[in-house]
């Protein structure tokens, strides 16, 4: 089985920053692309941040040059630092890890959500 587990959200004052961590864990062979996406209420889940195998990353408009993506193979465990937060930031954050298990073919995984609240 795999595990993927976020933390690190909380609250934060407008203009503040929050780090959040995904570490994949269980029976895995490799970790294909990583991702953060986020919901918030009444709306649909979207991209916030993504990064390939090779760590090329990927951004939306809406967070370029405020958040950053990273990774750490050794430790399969993907970053997402969050900097100059507003209230429209605020939304449950969702870690995606596309890994190909011990047995069996390559799977989407998703973890179970970490809550980020921008407020004043």
């Amino acid at each position: 089985q795999v595990q993927v587990v976020e933390s690190g959200g909380g609250s934060v004052q407008p203009g503040g920053s929050l780090r959040l961590s995904c570490a994949v864990s269980g029976s895995i062979s490799w970790i294909n692309d990583m991702g953060w996406y986020r919901q918030a209420p009444g709306k649909e889940r979207e991209l916030v941040a993504h990064i390939s195998v090779r760590g090329s990353t990927n951004y939306p408009d809406f967070v370029k040059g405020r958040f950053i993506i990273s990774r750490d193979h050794a430790k399969n465990t993907v970053y997402l630092q969050m900097n100059s937060l507003k209230p429209e930031d605020t939304a449950v954050y969702y870690c995606n890890a596309v890994v190909k298990p011990v047995i069996g073919r390559e799977v989407d995984y998703w973890g179970r959500g970490t809550q980020v609240t921008v407020s004043s």
